[in-house]
C-alpha cells in the first residue's frame, strides 16, 4: 500500500512520461492487460490513456491494477498512473520515499 508521499512522488515522476498502454473500445479486455504486464517487464511506471470507456475509467483502473499486481497511483482526467516495483533488485530504478 502506497502512502499519500509515495503517491505524489510517483505522480510527480509520472507527469513527464508519455502513455504506453491504451484502452479502446475494447475496453478492459485480456489484450489490455498483458499490455500492461508487459510493460511492467520494462518500467516500474505505467501511465494508460483511456480512449474509450472514460466514464467506467475508475473501476477499470482498478480491476486492471488487481490483475498486474500493480498499486493504481491515481486516476486524472482520462489518464491512469500504475506502479509494481521491480522483482529483480537491480532493475529497481525508483526509490520510493518512506
Amino acid at each position: 500500500m502506497l502512502s499519500s508521499k509515495q503517491r505524489s512522488y510517483l505522480s510527480k515522476l509520472a507527469s513527464s512520461l508519455n502513455p504506453t498502454v491504451m484502452v479502446g473500445k475494447e475496453g478492459n479486455s485480456p489484450g489490455v492487460a498483458a499490455a500492461l504486464a508487459e510493460d511492467f517487464k520494462h518500467r516500474e511506471l505505467v501511465k494508460l490513456r483511456f480512449v474509450a470507456f472514460k466514464e467506467d475509467r475508475m473501476d477499470t483502473a482498478r480491476n486492471l491494477a488487481e490483475k498486474s499486481g500493480a498499486e493504481l497511483v491515481r486516476v486524472i482526467g482520462n489518464v491512469a498512473v500504475f506502479y509494481r516495483r521491480a522483482d529483480d533488485p537491480e532493475e529497481r530504478r525508483i526509490q520510493l520515499p518512506v
